[in-house]
């Protein structure tokens, strides 16, 4: 991903936090592109990445899928990349009904986007505004301390 292809802002949160954002055709070749921009924000030692890539890969699937964006609109991506923390959000065309995390059964072949981000997020959500639909999550790394050692017999 040229650097031309996204906003960068460093982020006002947390220190050393940044967000990347671009805009995306809403075409199914995009999907890759979305990854793409988690792994220029995160690079792939991120504690959080193989999860932060999986769940934008979901949501820009979805985006493309399931709202206006996939009939010649576009989406856009945000991903905001601190050490302990990384939140997407995939803003799409809208759509006539909510997301739904409906779950399908076990022979579906679609369906299991959005329970995949419930079950694998610390929070997710979403909001509609002015025609649009905004999916977001957040993933936080937990440090477990170092037990102490004990032996069983």
């Amino acid at each position: 991903m040229a650097p031309s292809d996204f906003h960068s802002d460093e982020g006002a949160d947390e220190p050393g936090s940044h967000d990347l954002v671009v805009r995306l055709p809403g075409n199914p070749s995009q999907v890759s592109r979305a990854r793409r921009l988690v792994t220029t924000a995160l690079g792939r030692d991120h504690p959080l990445y193989d999860d932060a890539v999986l769940l934008t890969s979901e949501l820009a699937t979805n985006a493309i899928l399931h709202t206006r964006s996939g009939a010649g609109g576009s989406f856009t991506v945000s991903v905001r990349a601190a050490r302990d923390v990384v939140r997407v959000r995939v803003q799409d065309g809208g759509s006539d009904g909510p997301p739904c995390a409906c779950h399908g059964g076990a022979q579906a072949t679609s369906g299991r986007g959005l329970p995949l981000i419930e079950a694998l997020s610390h929070r997710w959500g979403f909001s509609r505004v002015n025609g649009t639909t905004t999916v977001w999550f957040e993933l936080l790394h937990v440090r477990v301390p170092p037990q102490r050692r004990v032996e069983l017999y």
